[in-house]
């Protein structure tokens, strides 16, 4: 016979509206939860700032790859044209910089780019197949008219409870815990 235990995976708080959903994240925040997320249907204004995000290290990334785009372009054409195999074309130097100015925009475009789309990736963790967030059904709302914040139950400050209670405080019109069932194999009894 196969037991069942349940893992929680965190909360979910349903908001009113946008400007709600604002001020819960800065509660939240300011409360000292580290491992929280904020769900709306449309993009907040002030919202980073209200969950107290750092700016985002993708502009770094796509600037960098970019110029390794454009100097690894300009780097592969002076070794070619002037170092590899010189050849002199209608009387113009080795290295001449206009005829190598289409190729190096279009390394340093296609770079940056690979850059932002992996970087994306990268940093949204992505793919994900299945998140937790999928077991509530009222999460379905998140798409058309709901405004959620969820906790993680790996935050340090995780208690069902007092999360309850709080969020409920702080204008929280529905609160659910984020439950699976798990279904454990009974052990194999071992004989000789």
């Amino acid at each position: 016979m196969n037991s069942q235990s349940i893992k929680i995976h965190g909360m979910i708080a349903e908001f009113e509206g946008p400007q709600q959903l604002l001020h819960a994240a800065e509660q939240v925040r300011d409360n000292g939860f580290i491992r929280f997320d904020c769900h709306s249907p449309f993009p907040i204004h002030g919202m980073d700032e209200a969950m107290g995000e750092k700016r985002s290290p993708l502009g770094w990334i796509v600037g960098i790859m970019g110029l390794l785009g454009g100097g690894g372009a300009l780097l592969l054409q002076w070794w070619t044209s002037a170092v590899d195999y010189p050849l002199v074309i209608s009387g113009k130097p080795f290295f001449s910089l206009p005829a190598f100015i289409p190729v190096t925009f279009e390394l340093t475009i296609l770079l940056a780019a690979f850059g932002a789309v992996f970087g994306m990736f990268a940093l949204n963790k992505m793919p994900q197949w299945f998140h937790p967030l999928f077991f509530s059904d009222r999460f379905a709302k998140v798409t058309d008219d709901g405004f959620f914040v969820s906790i993680e139950a790996e935050d340090p400050q995780f208690d069902p409870e007092k999360n309850r209670q709080f969020l409920e405080s702080i204008g929280a019109t529905y609160t659910e815990v984020l439950e699976e069932k798990i279904e454990e194999e009974p052990a194999e009894k071992s004989g000789h």
